[in-house]
C-alpha cells in the first residue's frame, strides 16, 4: 500500500509515510548531529523527529481495544501465545532470534566485575561482524537491495545501535529509539507489504517484534550486568526502556473505533487497576500479557526492596484514578520529555536520508523548558528557530499542554518518612528533573496538541 493511499485509508491519524520506490532518496550512512546542547532544539523541528512522532502515534494507536459491530465485548490485543504467520514479522523475529543465539559464543567473564561483564564487548563484536549478513537475507534483503544495497548501509546503523554501548557496558531508552528506528526505515521502505487490515501490521510489530527484542535486551542485560546509560535512578520512570510503558498502557484504554483519535482517559473493562503494579501476584499474570506489566515484572526481577522505593516514579503513577488512558496520555509526553529532548539520549541518535537532520517545514517552534533550557553549553549561538503551523497529523492527537500539567503523581508512599515525597523529590533543576510530586515541564512536541 502506497504512503498515500494509506494516508487516506487512516485519515487524520498520524500514519509515517513510505517511500515510492521507483524514486528512492540517496541513501547515506547516517551520523550523529546533536553535537551540543542547543541542538536538541533543532532536533525537535527536524523532520527526524516529525517522524519519531508519526510512527510511535501509529503503533500506539493500533493497540488501543477496538469496539465491535457484532458484539457488545471489545477486542482486546494481549501478547501472543502462538508465533506469528505474517512473514514479515517471522522474518524479523528469525532476526532476533539469530542476535540472541551469539550470547553462546560469548558466556559471560567468571570474574567478580560490579559495573558491566566484559563479555558483552565480545557479544557486540559479534554481532558487529554478522549483522550486515543477518540483514541480507530472505525478505528483509530484498528490501534493503533498494538503491543498489545503499539502503541496507543506512538501516543496519539503526540496528546496531539498539542493543547497548560496547564501551560503556550500558543499555538504556537511547538504545531502544535507535530499534524503533530501526523498524521505522523498514515501514518506510515499503517492508511491511503483508495485506493486512488497518492496525492489524503495527499491532504484530508492537506484540510480535519490540516484545520480543524488549526480551532479548532483558537477557543482555541480566548476562551482561549491563549498566543503565542515563538513568534518574529512583527519581526516573525506569532504567532501561521507555516504550513498554506506552505501548502497554495503550492495551489497556477505554475501546473506540478504528476513525477515532486515542482516549484521553478510562480503561477497558476488566483491566487491572494501575494500583495492581505493587501486587506480585497481579504483576506474574499480567506479564504474559501487557507489556506495561511485562516492564513491571523485569523491574521486580532484577531490584530488590520496596517498589515505592527503588521505583517511585512508577509507584506515583500508580496512584492515577482516571484509568490507564490518562496513563497513556501522560506516556507520551513524557517520552517526548525524558528522551527525545534530553541531550544524553539523543545525542548518539544518527541522521540520514530516511530519518533526517533537515528540518520540517510545518514544525513548531519548540517552547523553552527546564529540558532544552539546561542542555550542556555550545560555543557558537544556535540558528534562529523556524516558525510554522505545525505538522499536519499532530492535529489529530489530543495531548495535553506542552507547557501545562503532566501526570499527576497523586500516589503517596507508605513507610516512616516516607509519607511526603515532596520533599525526597527535590532535585536541581539544572538537571532537568524535577520532584515527583511536580507535575513535568516539557518541550513543546507537534504532536502534544492541548486536550
Amino acid at each position: 500500500m502506497t504512503s498515500q493511499s494509506r494516508s487516506a485509508a487512516s485519515g487524520s491519524l498520524p500514519t509515517l509515510d513510505i517511500i515510492d520506490p521507483s524514486s528512492p532518496p540517496n541513501f547515506t550512512k547516517p551520523v550523529p548531529r546533536i553535537i551540543e546542547g542547543p541542538d536538541v532544539s533543532h532536533f525537535l523541528t527536524s523532520l527526524a523527529y516529525r517522524d519519531i512522532g508519526a510512527f510511535i502515534l501509529q503503533l500506539n494507536h493500533s493497540l488501543c481495544p477496538r469496539q465491535r459491530a457484532d458484539s457488545p465485548l471489545p477486542r482486546l490485543f494481549p501478547l501472543p501465545t502462538t508465533q506469528p504467520e505474517t512473514p514479515s514479522i517471522v522474518a524479523l523475529q528469525t532476526l532476533l532470534s539469530n542476535i540472541e543465539k551469539l550470547m553462546d559464543d560469548a558466556p559471560p567473564d567468571p570474574g567478580p566485575r560490579r559495573f558491566g561483564n566484559v563479555s558483552f564487548r565480545k557479544w557486540y563484536a559479534l554481532l558487529e561482524a554478522k549483522q550486515t549478513d543477518l540483514l541480507r537475507t530472505g525478505l528483509l534483503g530484498e528490501t534493503l537491495q533498494l538503491g543498489n544495497g545503499s539502503a541496507l548501509e543506512e538501516v543496519v546503523c539503526y540496528l546496531h545501535g539498539a542493543f547497548g554501548s560496547a564501551q560503556r557496558l550500558d543499555y538504556g531508552t537511547g538504545h531502544e529509539l535507535s530499534f524503533i528506528a530501526f523498524l521505522g526505515c523498514l515501514w518506510k521502505l515499503g517492508y511491511f507489504k503483508d495485506e493486512r487490515e488497518r492496525g492489524e501490521i503495527e499491532r504484530e510489530i508492537v506484540l510480535s517484534v519490540i516484545e520480543p527484542y524488549l526480551r532479548v535486551v532483558r537477557k543482555l542485560i541480566q548476562t551482561y550486568n549491563l549498566e543503565p546509560a542515563g538513568s534518574h535512578g529512583v527519581w526516573g520512570l525506569d532504567d532501561h526502556s521507555f516504550v513498554p510503558y506506552i505501548f502497554g498502557s495503550a492495551q489497556l484504554t477505554r475501546p473506540i473505533n478504528n476513525t477515532e483519535p486515542m482516549p484521553t482517559e478510562g480503561s477497558v473493562k476488566g483491566a487491572p487497576k494501575p494500583a495492581d503494579v505493587v501486587k506480585e501476584s497481579v504483576v506474574q499474570e499480567q506479564r504474559q500479557i501487557n507489556m506495561y506489566f511485562s516492564a513491571i515484572g523485569f523491574i521486580n526481577d532484577v531490584k530488590k526492596g520496596p517498589f515505592w522505593e527503588h521505583s517511585s516514579i512508577l509507584f506515583n503513577i500508580s496512584g492515577i484514578r482516571d484509568g490507564w488512558g490518562k496513563i497513556n496520555k501522560g506516556m507520551i509526553k513524557m517520552f517526548n520529555a525524558e528522551v527525545l529532548s534530553k541531550f544524553p539520549v539523543v545525542q548518539h541518535f544518527p541522521f540520514g536520508s530516511l530519518f533526517s537532520w533537515d528540518a520540517d517545514p510545518e514544525a513548531a517552534v519548540p517552547t523553552q523548558s527546564v529540558h532544552t533550557a539546561n542542555q550542556p553549553a555550545r560555543a557558537m549561538p544556535p540558528p534562529p528557530a523556524k516558525s510554522g503551523t505545525g505538522a499536519p497529523w499532530a492535529q489529530s492527537t489530543a495531548m495535553p499542554s506542552a507547557g501545562g500539567p503532566g501526570i499527576p503523581y497523586p500516589r503517596q508512599a507508605p513507610g516512616p518518612g516516607s509519607a511526603s515525597l515532596r520533599g525526597r523529590g527535590t532535585r536541581d533543576q539544572s538537571a532537568g528533573v524535577s520532584s515527583p510530586d511536580a507535575q513535568l515541564t516539557v518541550t513543546k512536541a507537534p504532536w502534544a496538541k492541548d486536550g
